[in-house]
């Protein structure tokens, strides 16, 4: 499993030639591509009709999800802490991915760099031989 992050969702949504989409196209083939509510609601956020809504509830249907619970806002909050122990702000909600993935052991696929600043997070990084411009 893969939780897919917002700024992957974004090049896959709106670059269909991209790498992106075509690693999230992979892993949603593989049943691997995993949705997470704060990514969701990042997502139709940013929508500004409600076709995009409607295109990016459709894709993410199916996928696995994962829910959050006292014991994940437990684990959001003390690495928060821990994190600008050492002077390292980072947004709220990508602490929250950080936390369920550590918590149900997935990386994260993301293009976001600062969450190579999170210990114990593995990032997922497909294989860029594998992808063929059409």
């Amino acid at each position: 499993m893969v939780i897919v992050d917002t700024s992957a969702w974004i090049q896959f949504f709106n670059r269909p030639e991209s790498a992106e989409r075509h690693a999230i196209d992979v892993l949603i083939d593989a049943d691997r591509a995993v949705m997470v509510g704060v990514v969701l609601a990042e997502l139709l956020q940013g929508c500004r009709t409600s076709q995009e809504s409607s295109a990016i509830l459709s894709e993410v249907r199916g996928l696995r999800f994962l829910d959050t619970d006292f014991a994940t806002w437990r684990r959001t909050g003390e690495l928060s802490r821990a994190l600008r122990s050492r002077g390292v702000t980072l947004p709220l909600p990508d602490i929250l991915i950080a936390a369920l993935a550590t918590e149900h052991n997935c990386p994260v696929y993301t293009l976001d760099p600062h969450f190579e600043q999170i210990p114990g997070l593995s990032l997922y990084r497909p294989s860029r031989q594998r992808f063929i411009a059409r």
